[in-house]
């Protein structure tokens, strides 16, 4: 059975009437790209025949719109995303919406999700009101996903904290939310969350950024003996095991973010355990054909048992019930 974790929607509702087949993409105060939108995003019939040629049975529905979003949008996104799955059973399944540091109301919202509307995970970002994943103020918003037995979806920053250094090429988009993953990986790890939460499910969004190609250098880090940080509090600090274990036995990647380019998921593979990566497409924004989608899903299933495990097999990493 093959489930993508990375299937985008928008309702109906977030686009101006009129809206029709037109695509949009909104740059932010800074003058940077930030989101392209489109009909697709709400055509869920469209989603439904691209799942049925690529041969993906289930997708999990996350909204840009919701992601660390004041409470009232959170609960409309998540009302409309159980309609979807009501609507087209069992092919789709939701992802609640909720703002990790919006307290109480926040967090009763987060059990809605789960005992009522049946969701199984939550999607936050990897950065947020100039929050990173590592900061304390996320520990009681852990502390109720794992009490809730709800994964966790960590999505790139749509709007980054720092773009100055990002103002041309598109280099947000293209590469600064996959800097903004990496870092998030590491704070995850060094930062000691998923020491302290040792039953937290977290999927990294898009392979971890990348992370593949740099873990020599991030390995060598962590030795702060050798690189004279033994003695900083921010920059010495270091998880209760090896780096390399978090990423094979705690965190789960999957293959969105590339845009259904394989090498990448070939080339990532050189490093972390396919036994932790799931499918995801990142489907109707970096990929919008249908035969894309189905290409991608050859091409993983291509590269033999191995690629087997990231298509279905993995599937009981995130979803339980």
């Amino acid at each position: 059975m093959i489930v993508d974790f990375q299937h985008h929607f928008t309702p109906r509702e977030f686009f101006p009437e009129g809206f029709g087949d037109q695509s949009k993409t909104f740059f932010d105060k800074n003058g940077v790209p930030s989101y392209s939108f489109h009909s697709l995003l709400f055509d869920l019939d469209a989603h439904i025949e691209m799942m049925d040629v690529a041969g993906i049975d289930a997708a999990v529905l996350s909204c840009a719109e919701g992601m660390c979003a004041e409470l009232e949008k959170s609960k409309l996104i998540n009302d409309r995303t159980k309609e979807a799955a009501e609507n087209y059973p069992g092919r789709f399944l939701g992802f609640a919406h909720v703002h990790p540091l919006g307290g109480a109301d926040a967090f009763a919202e987060l059990k809605r999700c789960r005992e009522e509307l049946g969701f199984q995970g939550v999607v936050i970002t990897t950065e947020f009101g100039g929050k990173t994943v590592d900061d304390p103020a996320l520990d009681p918003f852990w502390a109720e996903c794992e009490k809730l037995g709800m994964f966790v979806f960590i999505h790139p920053a749509l709007q980054l904290t720092w773009p100055q250094q990002f103002d041309a090429y598109d280099l947000a988009r293209s590469v600064g939310r996959e800097f903004s993953l990496v870092q998030s990986v590491i704070r995850l790890i060094n930062g000691g969350v998923l020491d302290r939460f040792p039953n937290l499910v977290v999927q990294i969004a898009h392979l971890g950024g990348g992370i593949a190609s740099v873990l020599g250098r991030i390995r060598s880090y962590q030795d702060k003996a050798f690189w004279g940080t033994g003695g900083s509090e921010r920059h010495g600090c270091l998880p209760e095991k090896e780096f390399d274990w978090y990423l094979q036995n705690r965190l789960v990647f999957d293959t969105a973010g590339f845009c259904g380019d394989v090498r990448s998921v070939k080339s990532t593979i050189v490093e972390l355990p396919t036994d932790r990566i799931v499918f995801a497409s990142d489907y109707p924004q970096e990929i919008r054909k249908p035969e894309a989608v189905k290409k991608f899903v050859d091409d993983i299933r291509a590269i033999g048992p191995e690629g087997e495990k990231m298509l279905g097999g993995n599937t009981g990493l995130l979803l339980k019930d």
